[in-house]
């Protein structure tokens, strides 16, 4: 979903860019700021692009780092970046969009749009998949569970494929949220089957032109060449220097807007202006989402309301690849903050809170003391030892009929590692959960160290293994049925 591919930007055409950059003069709060990104402007580091937005205009805006390192590029405030799951905001807009044309209801079944989902016996609603609250199996945790590379090139189609392969929900639908990007994904394919064109012009002719937002787009194609577009890296796990980490992925709707801090402030004021829906368009974007059970949930559409320090705030990031991005407003302050990056190891939601109360510092509770001694951040799981016989019982291979895939696992260590994943299609690939290796804690019960993965072992009436179930975060309960009698398909 968030491709790689950019139109280089020459170091001349890079100068020329930061000469048309508007001049701020020098403040005690504009170097604050600068210093709050210091460690981004070491030689050769990727970095960030923040936007700082008070009364309908940008008061300050600035680049830090190269946004290819490659050729040394600088990072400006016109850089545009893959802002990740910040871009649901949009997503949601264009359903409330189309709401407000008569071409759909919040209210309304998602299969009445896209027929090939199961039937779960209950409906899910649009209302559903912008609040979280569907218990849709999110289908990025699915892909990784598959095996898929996010650098791999994946579509709408194998995106509805995966989604509409899966048995059960995570929950009854309102009845709990869980964070699943199969809803947005859902929402951008409603978008196409309810206006007739695809999320990428949709939001082009109803949001994105009508604000001047002349840098911002959905990106469906992979192939596609953005100006001006920074790269994603991540700094490789032995200290030297950084590796791409780029996505080909090209389904939208969760994802997938390219953008500058420069354009997000012509978004971020029409939650002033209401120039795109008006009023009560912008109220129902932010209203909050409801459990059945009553419990009001700190999520409205594509949009989390929070409170900062005493302050009302709304905000999203977002995350996708080396990509990090927070759009984050102060209604009341008529205040707002867009941090972009383009390294993995970039906390925006953080360095957008400190800029944030650099400039509203005399408005803000004091912050919470730092605790006096340290927890750690994980204990180590409290498991037990197996005998290498007992631990071998669990291995073999196992079919999933959701995934279409095949895990090889064996004992290792005193572990049960994930030892491959094996395609349908007889290809092997050696991503997402490979390589894995799982703790026991109970009996039958299995836990990764350093995740939510979780398995569970079936016995039959013989009390012989016979499947586990896997838990894996956003996606529970998926069914792995063991290969005994004759090799599970795709196998040799």
């Amino acid at each position: 979903m968030r491709g790689v591919g950019l139109l280089r930007i020459r170091p001349i055409t890079a100068i020329l860019l930061a000469g048309c950059m508007p001049a701020f003069a020098q403040s005690p709060e504009m170097a604050a700021v600068d210093r709050i990104f210091a460690d981004f402007t070491t030689a050769g580091s990727p970095g960030c692009a923040v936007g700082v937005f008070r009364d309908g205009k940008i008061i300050y805006a600035k680049g830090y780092g190269l946004a290819n390192v490659e050729e040394n590029v600088p990072i400006t405030p016109q850089t545009v970046f893959d802002i990740g799951s910040t871009s649901k905001q949009f997503t949601a807009a264009s359903i409330l969009l189309l709401e407000k044309q008569g071409k759909l209801s919040v209210r309304d079944d998602v299969r009445k749009y896209i027929p090939e989902l199961p039937d779960y016996g209950v409906p899910i609603t649009l209302l559903n998949l912008l609040n979280h609250t569907s218990g849709l199996r999110d289908y990025l945790t699915l892909m990784e569970l598959a095996g898929i590379n996010i650098d791999g090139v994946t579509t709408d189609d194998d995106a509805l494929a995966i989604i509409a392969r899966q048995k059960k929900l995570n929950f009854p639908p309102g009845s709990d949220y869980l964070y699943s990007n199969s809803g947005f994904f859902l929402l951008s394919v409603v978008v196409k089957r309810a206006s007739g064109r695809p999320l990428r012009e949709f939001a082009q002719e109803n949001i994105f032109a009508p604000l001047g937002m002349t840098h911002t787009q959905y990106r469906d194609d992979h192939t596609s060449l953005i100006s001006n577009r920074a790269l994603a890296y991540e700094r490789k796990d032995n200290g030297g220097g950084y590796a791409l980490d780029v996505s080909y992925f090209e389904q939208t709707g969760d994802g997938a807007v390219h953008t500058t801090v420069e354009d997000l402030q012509r978004w971020d004021e029409n939650f002033y202006t209401a120039q795109i829906g008006g009023k009560e368009f912008l109220a129902e974007l932010q209203e909050q989402g409801k459990l059945t059970s009553g419990k009001m949930l700190d999520y409205a559409k594509g949009l989390a309301i929070l409170e900062f320090r005493g302050l009302r705030a709304v905000a999203h990031a977002g995350s996708w690849g080396g990509y990090r991005a927070q759009l984050v407003r102060f209604p009341d302050q008529h205040f707002s903050v867009a941090c972009l990056c383009n390294v993995g190891n970039a906390n925006t939601a953080r360095l957008a809170g400190r800029v944030a109360e650099v400039y509203l510092s005399s408005l803000l509770k004091p912050a919470e003391p730092a605790p006096t001694q340290q927890e750690p951040e994980s204990k180590p799981l409290d498991s037990m030892k197996l005998s290498a016989a007992d631990l071998a019982a669990y291995g073999g291979d196992y079919w999933s009929d959701e995934l279409r895939v095949t895990y090889r696992l064996a004992g290792e260590d005193g572990r049960l590692a994930v030892k491959d994943v094996i395609g349908a299609d007889l290809v092997s690939r050696p991503a997402g959960i490979t390589h894995r290796v799982f703790l026991p804690v109970a009996a039958d019960q299995f836990k990764s160290e350093r995740s939510q993965f979780e398995l569970h072992f079936n016995r039959d009436e013989r009390h012989a293994i016979d499947g586990f179930t896997l838990d894996a975060g956003r996606t529970r309960g998926m069914y792995f049925s063991r290969c005994d009698s004759h090799p599970c398909p795709g196998t040799r």
